[in-house]
């Protein structure tokens, strides 16, 4: 059966009245990263600028935060890449697990998207810090005596924010729409009164004025497009999260009140510079009334809590896609909420970026500092997605290489200046999720090269199934009573479990099923193609369980599925037996190097036992420990 025959069909994105209400729900998990960056952005680029800025200057840079949204989140995400779903899920892994197997290049496409993915929890580390880092600090213009309090606060916040992932967000989260929909027509308003003081703001939008900024600027240029790419930090999230909501809820949702809204702010935040305002504190606070002040600061905290609880939720389910397609060990996956699948909870992932979180609030202080450290990652994850986008287009729309190489090479110009901008950050800070980025993708390529080259050594002593019973036969092996299910990679050959279980003990159950895991890459595999299972010979059944990258392996609940196929083996009544592997070089010295070896054979002794990882009843199961050499 192809794997297209496997997939579950039919459209994931809601009916028309629905769509109103999903992209509700999408304000408040896809927009809170870009949705708070008015907050730090035009604060950062005036610093970058250097001097008092003149008119020109202002409109200048302006103009490129405006077409910044325009090419790289309207134009590059919402237009293009949301048009590239696999089977309704987005984002850089679900791009690269649909083109890996689809003509040359693999090795370079699954390099771009894991690099791509390493990188965005770089960005995932410094978001929560530099959004609430950026809103606590509003408290300086109304209360100068709280500066001193604002960098306990918050890591409190940070701190208390991962603590409650393990008991799940599905509650709080219905009402993360609501205050973020309140956020953006609050962010519109201040910026609308600010465009009322100096209106001649509005000729930013004439990209000249931005073109000549980068012109007659030299090195500043350059610098100040490192600030002026926050404002799309972010703008991964678009396709990203699409599979929860679908291509219409986001594209509403943006078009229709988050995009306007952005641009109705730093245009509020440039009207006031025209109007030679302070910029000594930060002008989004300078656009709020004194006696509103206090308020648009628990606002803005609240909106940065909900934007880095969208980061974390991310990392999660990033985390779960890696994991099923085989590039990360086992980790221990909770559902928090059965009725929500994107509800989930990975235990070392939360510690983890807590831990790096907070250490970047403390070791830069301020959102000034940190900032210098913000966009490095999340440039170079979009110059991976553009050299996607043009496989995509080759692949997939099949545009030929004139119309592919146009588009992508907009798109690869306008990443390449932002990265490059930013490599400037590197000694200032930018290191830190380069080096993240480096380590988690060193992890995932050793994993997945350890665990094929220990298939492959299992493999090597392979033997065909007629072959393994004439042995039985001949050296008086008995069938006991019983049913064994054998969990194997192989879809052939006899399990090496099951040929050390009989060496060991001298006999068989009288039921035997194989079972082997196989997870595709594409999201969801139809319930009625979940599992496919034969009987290979007398009493000895051979089943396939697929599992699409989006969905969790359980192997009781396969037990449906089974009598269906008129089978009657009882998973309730079998002994499960697992093998466990211990690492040791090969003698010829020809395997794989020593310390991805050594890194290998610790994730492997430390990953979530697959007892736990497959749901199976831990007082029937068995695992059989044996060495392989790689």
């Amino acid at each position: 059966m192809t794997q297209a025959a496997l997939v579950e069909t039919g459209s994931t994105e809601p009916s028309s009245p629905g769509t109103f209400w999903m992209a509700g729900g999408a304000l408040g998990v896809v927009f809170g990263d870009i949705g708070t960056s008015p907050l730090y952005t035009l604060k950062t680029v005036i610093l970058l600028s250097g001097s008092s800025p003149t008119p020109h200057i202002i409109l200048g840079l302006l103009s490129l935060i405006i077409w910044t949204l325009i090419l790289v989140t309207s134009i590059k995400y919402a237009a293009f890449a949301m048009r590239f779903d696999n089977r309704g899920e987005g984002g850089i892994m679900a791009l690269m697990s649909q083109l890996q197997h689809n003509g040359k290049g693999r090795g370079l496409i699954i390099f771009a998207g894991l690099l791509g993915a390493a990188l965005i929890y770089g960005d995932g580390a410094i978001t929560p810090a530099i959004s609430v880092l950026s809103a606590l600090e509003g408290l300086n213009i109304a209360f100068p005596e709280a500066h001193h309090f604002i960098l306990p606060a918050t890591v409190a916040i940070l701190v208390a924010l991962f603590a409650i992932q393990p008991f799940g967000t599905a509650k709080i989260g219905r009402v993360f729409g609501p205050i973020m929909a309140l956020w953006f027509l609050v962010i519109a308003a201040l910026g609308i009164w600010g465009i009322a003081q100096h209106p001649a703001v509005l000729l930013a939008i004439n990209p000249w004025y931005g073109v000549q900024f980068l012109l007659s600027n030299g090195f500043v240029s350059f610098l100040v497009l490192g600030g002026v790419f926050l404002c799309v930090t972010g703008a991964e999230a678009l396709y990203a999260d699409m599979g929860h909501f679908g291509k219409k809820p986001i594209w509403l949702a943006w078009f229709g009140l988050v995009f306007p809204s952005l641009l109705l702010n730093y245009a509020g935040q440039s009207a006031l510079l025209l109007s030679g305002a302070d910029i000594s504190h930060n002008i989004f606070f300078r656009l709020c009334p004194p006696a509103m002040q206090i308020p648009l600061v628990i606002l803005a905290t609240l909106a940065t809590i909900i934007a880095s609880q969208a980061i974390i939720t991310g990392a999660f389910s990033m985390t779960r896609q890696t994991l099923q397609l085989g590039w990360l060990p086992r980790l221990l996956v909770k559902q928090t909420a059965e009725d929500n699948y994107g509800q989930i909870y990975i235990g070392i992932v939360n510690w983890l970026l807590m831990i790096a979180t907070v250490f970047l609030a403390v070791f830069f202080k301020s959102s000034d500092n940190l900032a210098a450290a913000y966009g490095i990652a999340v440039s170079l994850t979009m110059l991976m997605t553009s050299g996607l986008l043009y496989v995509a287009m080759r692949r997939i729309w099949h545009w030929n290489r004139v119309a592919s190489g146009l588009i992508a090479l907009l798109f690869l110009i306008v990443d390449s200046c932002f990265l490059i901008a930013n490599m400037i950050k590197v000694l200032d800070g930018g290191y830190i999720p380069l080096l993240l980025a480096a380590a988690i993708c060193t992890v995932m390529i050793v994993w997945h090269r350890g665990v094929q080259a220990t298939v492959s050594s299992i493999n090597e002593k392979n033997i065909d199934l007629e072959t393994f019973f004439n042995k039985l036969r001949d050296n008086d092996i008995p069938r006991v009573a019983g049913s064994a299910v054998f969990l194997t990679k192989s879809q052939s050959g006899v399990p090496p479990v099951m040929r050390w279980h009989v060496a060991r003990n001298r006999s068989l159950q009288q039921n035997v099923l194989t079972l082997t895991i196989s997870v595709l890459n594409v999201p969801r595999i139809a319930h009625v193609n979940r599992l496919v299972i034969r009987e290979v010979a007398p009493n000895y059944w051979r089943a396939v369980a697929y599992y699409g990258f989006m969905e969790r392996p359980n192997i009781p609940a396969l037990q449906d599925e089974i009598t269906k196929r008129q089978c009657p083996f009882e998973l309730c009544d079998a002994t499960f037996y697992l093998g466990r592997e211990t690492i040791v070089g090969r003698e010829d010295g020809k395997g794989i190097a020593k310390w991805q070896r050594s890194c290998f054979a610790f994730m492997a002794r430390n990953c979530t036992n697959a007892t736990h990882y497959y749901h199976l009843p831990a007082d029937q199961v068995v695992e059989i420990s044996r060495r392989v050499a790689i």
